[in-house]
């Protein structure tokens, strides 16, 4: 009996999937942050992070339903302000693992801190975290890491965003 070709390509697409899912859990260098859960700590798919960049990595634990959530990535750094609102410029860039297929993020840069230009009281100054204005929402996927790369003086921190009940529009 003959099985069709489209059955020997869906076992040969899960085996490469396996593979790249193992090939996705070890060791890290020098210049990641590490976030959330041990276990999908190789990163030999994502490139190393470049001179005065830091390589920050989120493992996110397995959900029942992760097609119901989000993680909005917060990326800024703590500093000075007053009553003002602020925020940092830069553009976060996603792009490709070349010959893995997994996306990572990039902030090559951040810009200048933008201001609301208030008068504010004396003694208002404290200690703020101030992010970028873009803060996207990706894909929740416990099965690889999220790899942020930013210079090396700006963290990253997440939220994760569950969906709630479908409603029916009338």
């Amino acid at each position: 009996m003959k099985l069709p070709s489209f059955l020997f390509a869906g076992v040969a697409a899960l085996s490469l999937a396996a593979c790249a899912t193992a090939q996705a859990e070890g060791a890290m260098t020098s210049n990641d942050a590490v976030t959330g859960q041990a276990g999908n700590s190789d990163l030999k798919a994502f490139p190393p992070a470049a001179a005065g960049q830091t390589r920050h990595v989120i493992n996110l634990p397995a959900q029942a339903d992760e097609d119901a959530l989000k993680v909005e990535l917060i990326l800024g750094k703590t500093k000075t302000v007053d009553c003002n609102r602020q925020v940092f410029g830069g553009q976060l860039q996603t792009r490709t693992a070349e010959g893995w297929g997994y996306d990572y993020y990039v902030l090559p840069a951040l810009g200048n801190a933008a201001s609301t230009l208030m008068g504010c009281p004396p003694g208002s100054e404290r200690q703020a975290f101030v992010t970028t204005a873009e803060q996207p929402l990706i894909r929740y996927n416990s099965r690889l890491p999220v790899v942020v790369y930013t210079p090396s003086d700006v963290e990253v921190r997440y939220r994760v965003w569950r969906a709630g009940e479908t409603q029916t529009a009338r």
